[in-house]
C-alpha cells in the first residue's frame, strides 16, 4: 500500500529517505489451513469392493465449506445440470481418490449433512406441510441430533449377503429369489436423468420401476437385463413392497426423523427432515 501524503495535512515537509524502505514479502502473504471434520459413515466401509479407498473404513475426512464452495452451490450452470451439491461434496472431500459417485447413498447423505453443518451451523430453518391439517408451517430442525442407522439388518429383512456384497431376498407371492444391491451416488444421478427423460417425452412417471431396474441384480440367478425388466413389469405389488422393506432394512443411512409440532392445529408426530432449498441456500 502506498504511504499516505501527510505533508499537506500537517503543513510540514519531510526529507525523503536516502535509502528505500525494506519490504518483507512474507508480511504480505496469507496462509490459513482450512479446518477439517471427521464424518462417520453409516456403512462403516461395508460392501465397498477391495481396493476402494473406503473399503472397511468407517470415517471420511472433509474440510469445512468455504466461500468458493458457496460459489459452486450458487452456480447457475451447475444448478441447471443438477450437479451443484455433488461438485461441492467432491471439493470438500480431503482424499481425492474418493469419488462422490461411488459413495453409497447413505454415506453421501452423511457428507451432505456434515458439510451443511460446517457451512451454516446445525440449525436448519425451513417450512413443512403438516401431515394432519396440511398447513405450511415454519419448523426448525437441529442437524446435530441426527442418528446413525448402520443398516445390514439381515435378520429383520430375512436376507442373505453374498460374497459380492449383494443381498438375496425371498419374495412372498411369486416365490422368486431376488438379488439386490445398494444404490450409489451414480445411481441417484441416473434416476434423475431417467425422470427428466420421461418428463421431456411426456411419459408417465416410473420412479419405482426405475429404482428396481437399478437395485435388482438378478432374478432367480438370472442377471440378464431382459429377464430383470420383464419381471419388474409383472412383479406383484406385495412383492414390490416386501423388496422395498428389505432394502430399507439393509441400507445404511442417517436417521433424519425428528419431532414435529404443528403451530396451526397442534398435531404432533415424528417426521423426516425435508431437503428443501433452505438446506444449502438458507435465508439470512
Amino acid at each position: 500500500m502506498a504511504a499516505r501524503n501527510n505533508q499537506e495535512r500537517v503543513g510540514a515537509r519531510k526529507k525523503a529517505p536516502t535509502t528505500p524502505p525494506v519490504t518483507n514479502d512474507n508480511t504480505t502473504s496469507f496462509s490459513f489451513a482450512s479446518p477439517t471434520e471427521i464424518v462417520e459413515l453409516p456403512s462403516r466401509g461395508r460392501t465397498y469392493p477391495d481396493g476402494h479407498p473406503l473399503c472397511g473404513v468407517d470415517t471420511i475426512e472433509i474440510r469445512y465449506m468455504t466461500a468458493k464452495d458457496e460459489d459452486i452451490l450458487t452456480s447457475a450452470s451447475l444448478l441447471k445440470q443438477g450437479v451443484a451439491i455433488e461438485r461441492m461434496l467432491q471439493n470438500v472431500i480431503v482424499d481425492k481418490n474418493i469419488s462422490v459417485d461411488d459413495l453409497l447413498v447413505g454415506d453421501k447423505n452423511a457428507l451432505i449433512v456434515a458439510s451443511r453443518v460446517t457451512g451454516y451451523g446445525p440449525q436448519y430453518n425451513t417450512t413443512i406441510n403438516c401431515p394432519s391439517c396440511f398447513a405450511t408451517v415454519k419448523q426448525s430442525f437441529d442437524l446435530s441430533e441426527k442418528k446413525m442407522n448402520y443398516g445390514f439388518d439381515l435378520e429383520k429383512a430375512e436376507a442373505k449377503e453374498t460374497e459380492h456384497g449383494t443381498f438375496i431376498v425371498d419374495l412372498p407371492v411369486s416365490k422368486v429369489k431376488l438379488e439386490l444391491r445398494l444404490l450409489t451416488g451414480r445411481d441417484e444421478k441416473r434416476l434423475l436423468d431417467l425422470a427428466e427423460n420421461r418428463r421431456r417425452n411426456n411419459l408417465p412417471e416410473g420412479t419405482l420401476t426405475d429404482q428396481f431396474g437399478l437395485m435388482i441384480v438378478s432374478v432367480n440367478g438370472d442377471n440378464q437385463p431382459s429377464t430383470i425388466n420383464s419381471f419388474i413389469d409383472v412383479m406383484p405389488a406385495m412383492d414390490a413392497q416386501h423388496a422395498r422393506y428389505c432394502y430399507v432394512c439393509i441400507m445404511p443411512n442417517l436417521d433424519l426423523n425428528q419431532d414435529f409440532s404443528c403451530t396451526s392445529c397442534g398435531h404432533k408426530q415424528e417426521v423426516e427432515l425435508p431437503f428443501t432449498a433452505d438446506f444449502f441456500w438458507p435465508k439470512r
